[in-house]
């Protein structure tokens, strides 16, 4: 355990789990979605839909989505950037069963119209899980420089992906598979020791059976 572990994080907010973790579920799902959020639905559930008005989850998932980080001075007025920047949230409470108590849902729907579907989880001190991408289970935290790849189901196309990390020098520190069905859609995690290359993520993206590739570069 180190200092930081102790002491909390750098935030803004009276609540590591309930501010400080929600900007940093907003913020991984802004960074999944890769694009300017014109929408959301946000289900609070347990402990978020209970007390988290009085905490400022509201304000600071809000503040994540718009790519605020835990110590940004603009979280408290995140909902009135939201309305200049033309981006318009809604928020549920209900329960997910078998999910964290400090568990939150967020539908976004980008400029585009790509729309994504995360369910993540403040755990404490500022720290989180992400448990699911649209609709598939994943169990990584994004402390790690991390690599989230979306690839069809099929034979070879996780030890190409692999193959090319390590080509980079680049360590695998742990590696999840995820898929809907047999034959269907992918999604890998991979957390790595060191950060990867400018063009390495579009690299992998341009491999065959690569749908989508969004790369976090950790903290």
């Amino acid at each position: 355990m180190s200092i930081f572990d102790i002491i909390g994080p750098v935030m803004v907010g009276p609540s590591s789990s309930h501010t400080a973790g929600a900007v940093k579920i907003g913020l991984i799902t802004a960074k999944l979605l890769g694009e300017k959020p014109v929408s959301a639905e946000i289900t609070l559930s347990g402990s978020f839909a209970a007390t988290g008005k009085g905490h400022g989850t509201d304000r600071a998932l809000v503040a994540g989505l718009l790519g605020m980080s835990p110590d940004d001075d603009r979280i408290p007025e995140s909902f009135e950037i939201a309305k200049k920047n033309w981006f318009t949230v809604h928020f549920n409470k209900e329960t997910i069963k078998e999910a964290h108590p400090n568990t939150a849902l967020l539908n976004v729907t980008g400029a585009s119209g790509r729309i994504i579907s995360v369910q993540a989880c403040s755990v404490g001190g500022g720290r989180i899980r992400v448990k699911k991408i649209d609709g598939v289970l994943v169990d990584f935290s994004a402390e790690m420089p991390t690599l989230i790849v979306n690839n069809l189901d099929k034979p070879g196309c996780v030890a190409e992906i692999t193959d090319c990390i390590s080509h980079e020098g680049i360590n695998i520190a742990t590696m999840q598979l995820y898929r809907n069905k047999r034959g269907g859609e992918a999604v890998m995690v991979v957390e790595l020791d060191d950060k990867i290359p400018d063009g390495f993520a579009e690299k992998i993206a341009s491999m065959e059976g690569v749908t989508r590739v969004v790369y976090t570069g950790g903290e």
